[in-house]
C-alpha cells in the first residue's frame, strides 16, 4: 500500500509505502531518513537489501515526493468541479395533520455536512427531536430530515434553523400554518408532472384509468389468439353416439 500527501497550503508533502504479508507489515519505508525498515524477523534480509541500494532508496522517495504528487494534483484538478462544489438546501415543513409531528425537510444540498437544528423562542430547543440519517440523492446532492414532536407547536414559537457550506446566512422556517404542507400539497406536487403547485397535470384517476384500459385490451388480444388456436387445432367428426357427443374434443382427422 502506498500513497501521497500535499497540503494545498503550506505546500507540504509526505508519504508512505507498505508491504505486507500474511496479514502483517513487511517492510515499511522510512520517508525522513530514507531508507526500508521491517517490523517484523523475517523482512530484516530484505530490508538490508533494498537498503545497500542507493539507487533503489532515492527512486523510491522520488515516486512518493514527486511522480505521485503530480498524479495528485491532476486528479484534484480534474475533481475540483465537483470536489469544491457547492448547491444550497431547499427547507420545507410538513406534517401529515395538525396532531402529528412536524417535519424539517431538507434536500438537494451538496456538500455533505449539514446542520439541522430547533429552537423554541429563539433558543435552542433538544426535547422531542429526531434527527434522521443523511441519505443521496439521485443527482449527487443529498437530503436529511428532522421531526419535532409537540402539541403546542400552534401557540408556542418554533422555527427550524439550517447551516449548510452553501449558504451566507442561515435558513429559517417558523413553524406557522403558512408554513407547513400538509398530504393534499405534498401528492399535488408529486403528480403534476409540470411541479405546478395548482395540480393542473393530469389527475391520479386519469392516470390509473389509462392503465387499466391498456390492461384490459392485452387480456382482449391474448383471449382472441387463444379461441383462433383452439378453432385451428380441433374439429367434428362425422360419427355419431358417444363418439358424436364427445367430437369437440377430438382433433379433425384428414385423409
Amino acid at each position: 500500500m502506498s500513497g501521497c500527501v500535499w497540503d494545498d497550503e503550506t505546500r507540504i508533502t509526505d508519504g508512505f509505502n507498505h508491504y505486507g504479508y500474511d496479514g502483517e507489515d513487511f517492510l515499511v519505508f522510512d520517508m525522513k531518513n530514507t531508507r526500508w525498515i521491517s517490523p517484523s524477523p523475517q523482512g530484516v534480509s530484505t530490508a538490508l537489501e533494498w537498503n545497500n541500494s542507493p539507487v533503489r532508496l532515492e527512486y523510491s522517495k522520488s515516486i512518493l515526493t514527486q511522480e505521485c504528487i503530480e498524479w495528485l494534483k491532476k486528479y484534484v484538478s480534474y475533481g475540483r468541479s465537483t470536489l469544491e462544489r457547492t448547491v444550497a438546501p431547499e427547507v420545507s415543513l410538513l406534517q401529515k395533520d395538525p396532531s402529528s409531528p412536524i417535519v424539517c425537510h431538507v434536500t438537494g444540498f451538496f456538500p455533505r455536512g449539514i446542520m439541522v437544528t430547533w429552537q423554541k423562542k429563539g433558543e435552542d430547543h433538544y426535547d422531542d427531536v429526531e434527527l434522521r440519517e443523511t441519505v443521496p440523492n439521485e443527482d449527487g446532492t443529498f437530503q436529511t430530515t428532522s421531526r419535532l414532536t409537540v402539541k403546542d407547536w400552534q401557540t408556542e414559537d418554533y422555527t427550524c434553523v439550517v447551516q449548510h457550506k452553501s449558504l451566507e446566512e442561515v435558513i429559517v422556517k417558523r413553524v406557522i400554518e403558512q408554513e407547513i404542507r400538509r398530504n393534499q400539497d405534498i401528492e399535488m406536487r408529486v403528480y403534476s408532472p409540470d411541479g405546478n403547485p395548482d395540480g393542473s397535470g393530469p389527475s391520479m384517476g386519469v392516470i390509473i384509468g389509462c392503465v387499466v384500459g391498456v390492461l384490459l385490451l392485452a387480456l382482449a388480444v391474448v383471449g382472441v389468439v387463444v379461441w383462433k388456436k383452439r378453432g385451428a387445432g380441433y374439429g367434428k367428426t362425422n360419427t355419431s353416439g358417444t363418439e358424436s357427443e364427445n367430437s369437440e374434443l377430438k382433433p379433425a382427422v384428414k385423409a
